[in-house]
């Protein structure tokens, strides 16, 4: 498998990888994604679901990384993937 820090995946093979990631792996969550997060009165429950079962998007290279948002009807993150066994939740929000 390419490094998915580096080389950038569909959204269904993003998901599938996040899934294993959530799984058997590490998600952790930034400092801005908490805060964002409580903002929104978010809790990390809220977007583990997310990024187990939200719509990937195609990612965008942003601050030196490839980020993926992944969205509900009401809620969307930004991850990225830091390797093949850790992801990182870079932001959060509730959808007004």
């Amino acid at each position: 498998m390419a490094d998915p820090a580096q080389v950038p995946m569909k959204p269904d093979e993003a998901r599938r990888l996040a899934r294993d990631i959530v799984e058997n792996g590490i998600l952790d969550f930034s400092g801005h994604a908490l805060d964002e997060m409580a903002n929104d009165e978010l809790h990390t429950t809220d977007c583990l679901n997310i990024v187990r079962a939200g719509v990937y998007s195609t990612p965008e290279y942003e601050k030196g990384e490839l980020r993926y948002r992944v969205q509900t009807a009401r809620i969307c993150v930004v991850v990225t993937f830091e390797s093949d066994t850790r992801i990182r939740v870079v932001t959060a929000w509730r959808k007004k």
